[in-house]
């Protein structure tokens, strides 16, 4: 059998609908918060946290961006504004109005923008929970301020 032969008179006749273009993919939703690590000790991971709040504040970012989390002692803001009792504490948070200290065990933290860690002590179960906790408190930027091998360690294993 021959296939039939076409006219050009035959191409100005309507046929069947084209099939509707598949729409292209949505954008997925980003994999997480960037995550940035600030080598540091136990016992400088609170001035390490400190130095990243202070050049995220000097770039631009909004006080009430930053959330700043810590592994073993509470941050000294948090001590003394937790000294005036704790619901003046968490109204601060609710405000939203400038950075924001607590312990990273605290279960009613908000999320934010960014997140600093200070892995400054606490037990390695507590930071293993901390931070991949912290990772979903962080909208786009996580930076954790402690001991690479041991935040490596938990960071690949927890997130």
């Amino acid at each position: 059998m021959t296939p039939a032969q076409r006219t050009a008179g035959d191409a100005a006749k309507p046929g069947p609908p084209a099939a509707p273009k598949p729409a292209p993919p949505a954008a997925s939703a980003p994999a997480g918060p960037q995550i940035q690590l600030i080598p540091a000790s136990p016992e400088g991971a609170l001035d390490a946290a400190d130095e990243a709040v202070d050049l995220l504040l000097d770039s631009g970012r909004a006080p009430g961006e930053i959330l700043v989390l810590t592994t073993g002692e509470q941050h000294p803001w948090a001590a003394h504004e937790l000294s005036f009792g704790a619901a003046s504490y968490w109204e601060q948070q609710d405000a939203g109005d400038d950075v924001f200290y607590a312990a990273a065990t605290a279960r009613r933290v908000t999320s934010r923008p960014v997140v600093v860690v200070a892995v400054n002590g606490g037990a390695d179960d507590a930071v293993a929970r901390a931070l991949p906790e912290a990772t979903r408190r962080a909208g786009t930027l996580l930076i954790v301020c402690g001991d690479p091998q041991r935040v490596n360690a938990h960071i690949t294993a927890g997130v």
